[in-house]
């Protein structure tokens, strides 16, 4: 069996619960299915939720939309300063 490479996962982004879900919703406004990976441990135990580290909440993502969702993470990143 052929394994399709466009429907890969990919990780896309990672930080704070609150930051997940605002990328999340930017992304999905851009039609970009995605989904929240570990985002209860962002709820249950935030503390242990360093951006970008050991236990953020992560977006999940097809490889085919990796190049659009790229582009709207880096746009995030550079707004949020």
């Amino acid at each position: 069996m052929k394994k399709d490479k466009k429907n890969d996962l990919l990780e896309i982004f990672a930080g704070s619960s609150i930051e997940a879900e605002i990328v999340s919703s930017l992304l999905k406004n851009a039609e970009i299915e995605n989904f929240l990976k570990d985002e209860y441990m962002g709820t249950l135990a935030p503390w242990q939720v360093s951006a970008g580290g050991s236990g953020a909440v992560k977006i999940i993502i097809q490889s085919k939309d990796y190049e659009t969702a790229k582009l709207i993470v880096e746009e995030y990143e550079l707004n949020k300063k």
